[in-house]
């Protein structure tokens, strides 16, 4: 069903496979970056499988974002949904494949804009943000650097000064 309400302000949904790493990190970052410009904004994330529906974050990103002075201890997982692409003004998609995930599922008359995460940052266009997952602890730094950029260039484009 679609939601005709109005968006104010920029309403943006990161997105990632699971909702327990990258884009949880994202939102938590661009939380911070847009209260400290003191910019009203709608964020969210979500992940375009169901495997981690209600859980919280992964207890690495977690302690990243802690570690950055952040805490994203009260996100829960949840999954993309048909009612995201007219909630949100723009989804940004941490890699190519969460980005045609959203593709697939995108109604024809959708108002959000679907784009790359770091396709927001000079010279980085196309590239995806790395999933620290399977990893080692010191790739959810790494993934943290990269959304933490992409909330700074998201400030800064919404800002009322850029404008």
């Amino acid at each position: 069903m679609r939601d005709d309400r109005a968006v104010a302000g920029p309403a943006i949904l990161f997105l990632c496979l699971g909702n327990i790493c990258r884009s949880p990190l994202a939102e938590g970052a661009a939380r911070a970056a847009f209260a400290r410009a003191g910019i009203d904004a709608t964020l969210d994330s979500a992940g375009t499988g169901d495997w981690h529906i209600g859980h919280a974050s992964d207890a690495r990103a977690q302690a990243e974002a802690r570690r950055r002075g952040i805490d994203i201890s009260a996100l829960r997982g949840r999954q993309l949904r048909r009612a995201d692409f007219y909630d949100f003004n723009l989804i940004l998609a941490a890699d190519a494949s969460n980005l045609r995930d959203a593709r697939a599922i995108r109604p024809p008359d959708a108002t959000a804009e679907l784009r790359l995460m770091l396709d927001l940052l000079p010279g980085r266009g196309g590239e995806g943000v790395t999933d620290p997952y399977y990893g080692e602890d010191d790739g959810f730094a790494a993934t943290w650097d990269d959304v933490d950029a992409v909330a700074a260039a998201l400030v800064a484009e919404f800002s009322p000064s850029s404008g």
